[in-house]
């Protein structure tokens, strides 16, 4: 088995297409998530459709013994790794005070603890023969304070300053980071949900979960430190820059409030 590339978080939409097109690069893979089901479904999947290694292990990133019994199979295994993929996530929407303790914390296990800790523990297993390219999976949200997505939006601009300042400390070491930020994408079926009650402005802005995936892998290969897909969204970044912060969190939430309201009408 080669060098492989590590996706966390890897059956869902977006894992799913960061593993095709890893695989359809000829690159081996290790996938992680947390439904061993789904995970020997897509293993053997992508060996057969790209004639790749699949290696996986089903993970709860949020439990510590969990993400201690993933790292001991990878050192047990003497795997190396060309690649990170950091795609688990998840965001329970609504106002902060009407959600459960738990669901507050598991976001910021999941979202971030998981986050760093997997690649802290990946990062001495690299593969030194070549460069090691690590992506994390931002948001547009890193940017904006977003009232009925606090804790996610808050969570997503850690990640976001957490790979630039990696990406600086790591810059001599042959490991580039490239932060993906984008905008919806219609990856479950609630995430779907979301994306029609925004209306005419969350169709414009979501973009093709392969296109994505497609993008951030380019972008890593090249270097690149920052990408958000999307034309508009782009545009949208950097008239928001022009405007004061306040501001902005009174337009994001008018425009989330109007969506919850439609997704929850009672």
């Amino acid at each position: 088995m080669h060098s492989m590339f590590l996706v966390t978080g890897a059956t869902g939409g977006l894992g799913k297409a960061f593993a095709a097109e890893c695989a359809s690069r000829g690159w081996d893979l290790f996938l992680t998530d947390l439904s061993e089901e789904r995970l020997a479904v897509l293993a053997p999947a992508l060996q057969r459709t790209y004639g790749v290694e699949v290696g996986y292990l089903s993970t709860d990133l949020t439990n510590p013994s969990s993400r201690a019994a993933l790292f001991a199979s990878l050192q047990k295994q003497r795997l190396r790794f060309r690649g990170l993929i950091n795609v688990a996530g998840l965001d329970h929407e609504g106002f902060f005070m009407d959600r459960r303790s738990d669901e507050i914390t598991t976001i910021i296990r999941l979202n971030i603890e998981s986050t760093l800790l997997v690649t802290h523990s990946v990062l001495p297993y690299r593969d030194h023969s070549m460069p090691f390219r690590i992506i994390n999976v931002s948001s547009m949200g890193a940017y904006f304070a977003m009232p009925i997505k606090t804790t996610y939006a808050a969570s997503k601009r850690f990640l976001l300053d957490f790979s630039l300042a990696l990406r600086n400390e790591l810059r001599d070491e042959n490991v580039t980071v490239t932060v993906l930020c984008p905008a919806g994408l219609p990856t479950t079926p609630g995430c779907i949900e979301a994306i029609d009650a925004q209306g005419f402005m969350g169709q414009l802005t979501t973009e093709n979960i392969g296109s994505v995936a497609r993008q951030a892998v380019e972008a890593a290969l090249r270097g690149r430190a920052i990408v958000v897909p999307g034309f508009l969204n782009r545009a949208l970044l950097w008239a928001s820059a022009l405007v004061p912060s306040t501001n902005v969190a009174d337009i994001v939430g008018r425009r989330w409030r109007s969506a919850h309201q439609r997704r929850s009408p009672n």
